[in-house]
């Protein structure tokens, strides 16, 4: 398996809904899920989707332990999630930074659920439900929404708060001076 190229906002593929994966336990199938799996750790991701590497298949994978893109935030199992459905179980949300490798270099707030149940299939056809909240919750909508064709920009309620992670941070460090 090996490391693929992340496409960018702005690229045709990103923009489409994805198919429902219809067989599972195939070697086309896992040699995907590998391939997401080498490039989401090779780009310090929290998780990628299917289609940000041209796939348009409704798999994501997502999952940390230690991340130098989300040093305070809580560890996710390594998952593969395949046709996933998300449920609310709360109208609560909160906005939160968000980057993504295919928006690369930027962030932005972006307001989320903070509590869902979420079920699919891993790529041996095991059934997954899990009810998680705050980061984990954040994670699996980012990545679910590129099945979509939806990427965090176009959830965001005020762009304003959309810009790059070096002019961000330097600007919060100018009002933490303040």
């Amino acid at each position: 398996m090996s490391v693929k190229k992340v496409l960018r906002m702005g690229d045709p593929v990103l923009m489409k809904i994805a198919d429902i994966v219809p067989v599972f336990n195939t070697a086309a199938l896992s040699m995907l899920v590998q391939d997401l799996l080498d490039t989401m750790v090779a780009q310090d991701g929290a998780g990628l989707a299917a289609p940000q590497i041209g796939i348009n298949q409704r798999v994501v994978v997502f999952g940390m332990a230690a991340n130098p893109r989300y040093p305070d935030e809580e560890k996710i199992s390594m998952t593969v999630l395949i046709n996933p459905v998300i449920e609310r179980l709360s109208d609560a949300m909160e906005y939160g930074w968000e980057g993504c490798l295919s928006v690369p270099g930027l962030r932005g707030e972006v307001p989320r659920y903070t509590h869902i149940r979420y079920s699919g299939f891993d790529q041996f056809g095991m059934k997954i439900e899990r009810e998680v909240k705050d980061f984990h919750a954040r994670v699996v909508q980012h990545e679910c929404d590129h099945l979509d064709g939806i990427l965090y920009p176009q959830r965001m309620t005020n762009m304003r708060t959309f810009g790059y992670e070096a002019e961000l941070e330097r600007a919060a460090g100018m009002e933490k001076k303040s």
